[in-house]
């Protein structure tokens, strides 16, 4: 099993289990007792609760607070997201490319969870790298209209366009939300043709699987 999923590095819980699979793994290789909460992502900032929803909802985040439920998203350069309370308890996952940080993914799966922020701890999944991450004015006026400080996680490239740090920008909100432990975001989805998916450098590709449950 160790080289079909990366564990999340994260000091959560011993009855948490959470991480992504790699290209050469499946989301069957997890031994997870709950049923998986498959959303159709579509870049917003809805979240359900796993298990209370339809089949396959339009959402972008999910909550569970039972180990019936497992919280997953799917990703292959956006950046997944997962939570989980400090004592155990609960655990979210979001989907967050960019138009769900602008949309407020973070901050309404931190919303919907019982638990205030400072008892959540945070941990981002692989994702595509600033490097790589080339966007244009319009994406960074996004964040930056809405946070000044945000500027920081941009530079100008060559081609007056800009190179975003999406880990970057989702550390800003959740701390801005009041999360204290974040960890992870040392990846790149689209470096890493090896272990990721990425859809910028293959368009036509799988993904990977961030999922997170109670045992």
């Amino acid at each position: 099993m160790a080289d079909a999923w990366i564990r999340a590095d994260w000091l959560a819980p011993a009855n948490i289990v959470a991480g992504t699979t790699l290209r050469t793994g499946d989301a069957g290789s997890i031994k997870l007792q709950g049923r998986k909460c498959w959303l159709n992502q579509v870049h917003g900032a809805e979240v359900v609760t796993a298990g209370e929803c339809g089949e396959t909802p339009d959402a972008d985040g999910s909550v569970s607070r039972t180990s019936a439920n497992v919280c997953v998203v799917r990703t292959a350069d956006c950046l997944p997201v997962l939570f989980c309370a400090t004592d155990g308890t609960e655990v979210a996952a979001a989907h967050a490319g960019w138009r769900g940080l602008v949309a407020g993914i973070l901050e309404a799966t931190i919303a919907i969870m019982d638990h205030e922020p400072a008892d959540i701890m945070a941990w981002l999944g692989p994702a595509i790298s600033q490097p790589n991450f080339e966007i244009g004015d319009e994406v960074r006026e996004a964040f930056v209209s809405a946070d000044p400080g945000a500027d920081a996680c941009f530079e100008p490239n060559e081609r007056q366009r800009w190179q975003a740090d999406l880990y970057g920008l989702a550390k800003r909100r959740l701390s801005a939300a009041g999360i204290g432990s974040i960890s992870g975001g040392g990846w790149c989805t689209y470096a890493d043709a090896e272990q990721f998916y990425s859809w910028r450098r293959d368009q036509d590709t799988g993904r990977m699987v961030t999922f997170v449950g109670l045992k």
